[in-house]
This record gives C-alpha cells, structure tokens and sequence, in this order.
C-alpha cells in the first residue's frame, strides 16, 4: 500500500523510483503563477467564460496563480514533485507545525481585515476565500502537532 501512496504522492511514471528521482525545479511553477497573479492584480485582462463574468474569470486565474506558486513552494522545500508535504519529509516537525499553526492563524486575521476594514477595496468573497484558506492551514498545522504529540505511535519494547 505505501508505494501505491508514494507514487500518488510524487506523480512520478510506475516504471521509476521514487528514492532515487532526481531533484526538480519549482522555478516554471513560480513563474506561472506570478505572471498569473500579476495579471490578477494590475493588469486585469479577462474574458466572460461561460458564467458570462470577467471578474469570476480574473478569480480563477488567480486561484490559478496561487495555486502553481503552492507547487513552486514544495518543489523549493522539499526537492521533489508531489503536493502532499508529509511528516516524514520535514527536517524539524515539532518547529515546523508550530509555524504552521501561526501562518494559519495569521491568515484567518488577514481574512478578517479583508473582509471588514478592506472590503470596499476587494472583491467580496475574499475574506471568505482567506478564511478558508487560513483554516485548511491551521488545520495541518494541529493535525502535525498531534500526530508529533498525543496521538503518535509509541512503540514499546517487549
């Protein structure tokens, strides 16, 4: 079951290891989903879609965008292809989740602000998108700290 898991975790072909793929390169990603997001934020250019709204389209481009700068930020972290940050690959789990839970909490406070003092300013559903954003964070930021804490596997001698 685990090499079913980490072929699906790596998107890597059945025919190769996945232990001894060699390192890839986030910087395509990055510069996708920047050149993604800049069109999102300044220049705009859009067309209908089949929902018959520029702006629902401008959204998805930029859901687009954050999306190809997630796989950029794994593809730098971890050197590898995948999406799935597992336990196994953090180099300082107990640090890591802590930081986590704190971008996740960060992000909800950002989503707050978004939504009330800057709403005028942002489209609607923005604090929305944030929050979700921000809990889907805090949540693998707990889940982290529980597996590392009261919910791992101890393994006894006998």
């Amino acid at each position: 079951m685990t090499f079913l898991l980490s072929r699906f975790e790596a998107l890597m072909p059945i025919g190769s290891d996945v232990a001894t793929s060699e390192e890839v390169d986030g910087s395509v990603p990055a510069i996708i989903g920047s050149l993604l997001i800049l069109n999102t934020m300044i220049l705009g250019f859009s067309f209908p879609g089949p929902w018959d709204s520029e702006s629902f389209t401008l959204g998805i481009i930029g859901m687009t965008g954050l999306g190809f700068w997630y796989v950029a930020w794994y593809r730098f972290t971890f050197k590898r292809k995948g999406l799935i940050p597992w336990l196994d690959n953090w180099e300082n789990p107990e640090k890591s989740s802590k930081q986590i839970l704190a971008a996740g909490i960060l992000t909800i406070i950002l989503s707050w602000i978004a939504g009330n003092p800057l709403q005028e300013y942002l489209p609607d559903p923005t604090g929305l998108v944030l929050l979700l954003i921000g809990l889907l964070i805090s949540l693998s930021g707990i889940y982290s700290m529980l597996a590392l804490g009261p919910l791992a596997d101890s393994i006894t001698d006998e």
